[in-house]
């Protein structure tokens, strides 16, 4: 179920990861060219005249997220990493929905199991929600909210790209997993004052320069009833390919949480990078 969708800049070509491929086991998009052809399976990018040429030979039961590191050594930027994992899933398995919902499933599978760099990240995560009400900004993909809402949570999930959302309240309808989805900035969320139990913002202000994130900081607060909980990655420099533009430490996140001033309380701590979690004073609420 899609909540509103907010208008968001159009970027040129716009990668709609539902549009079925040109031709069988090929895919391309805005100067990426991807083609399932025999040979080894892991995928090969090679660059040609500005154009990226991907080659692989993956099987339906390799799509998933442990691809993303793999594909994201060999690119440049988050915009390459998202074009060429869409067309190793398109070109994969014929439809696009099929293609999709098996990559969520056994992704899925995977991060219940710790098999993903994420999945020691989403479990600490789950564990600090609190209430049964989520908004969980920066959705991405998505898994996040999906493993909430599997555990009964009601969730919101958000994110500024439109057709990111659009795939996941397809993927949510069609694995019968209840996530609503919300097209907007996530300093500027269409939902009322207080609306949720706790707003996550996982792996979101790495992607943001300063003042956005603290935007999204106070966006965050004014909508949590009880508690918001941040993560970070730790890195020396911020990872291009995944589309981070700065780096945190268990510093800058004291700070953030002291921003927030007297209403709230913060602990922050390490856990596979840097956390931080805001709580609402009891006699606030």
């Amino acid at each position: 179920m899609i909540v509103q969708a907010l208008p968001v800049p159009f970027d040129g070509a716009v990668l709609d990861p539902l549009a079925p491929p040109s031709a069988a086991q090929a895919w391309e998009h805005a100067g990426v060219d991807v083609r399932r052809v025999a040979g080894p399976r892991r995928p090969r990018v090679l660059r040609q005249g500005g154009r990226l040429l991907v080659l692989h030979c993956l099987r339906s039961s390799e799509l998933d997220e442990r691809l993303v590191p793999v594909v994201a050594a060999q690119v440049q930027d988050v915009a390459e990493l998202g074009a060429v994992l869409t067309g190793l899933v398109l070109s994969t398995v014929a439809d696009p929905l099929e293609a999709w919902a098996c990559y969520y499933r056994q992704s899925l599978a995977q991060l219940r199991i710790g098999a993903t760099e994420l999945a020691p990240i989403h479990t600490h995560a789950a564990g600090l929600v609190r209430g049964v009400r989520v908004l969980d900004l920066g959705s991405c993909f998505g898994f996040l909210a999906l493993r909430l809402a599997e555990d009964s949570t009601d969730v919101i999930a958000s994110d500024v790209s439109a057709g990111t959302m659009r795939l996941l309240g397809a993927i949510a309808a069609e694995l019968s997993i209840p996530v609503r989805t919300l097209t907007c900035d996530a300093s500027r969320v269409p939902l009322l004052d207080r609306c949720v139990d706790t707003v996550t913002a996982v792996h979101l202000l790495e992607h943001l320069d300063i003042e956005h994130g603290r935007a999204v900081v106070a966006e965050a607060l004014r909508l949590a009833d009880r508690r918001v909980v941040l993560a970070v990655p730790y890195e020396q420099t911020p990872n291009q390919a995944y589309g981070h533009v700065r780096t945190f430490t268990l510093a800058h996140l004291q700070e953030l949480g002291e921003d927030a001033g007297p209403d709230w309380s913060v602990d922050v701590h390490d856990h596979h990078g840097g956390w931080a979690v805001l709580d609402r004073n009891q006699s606030l609420r």
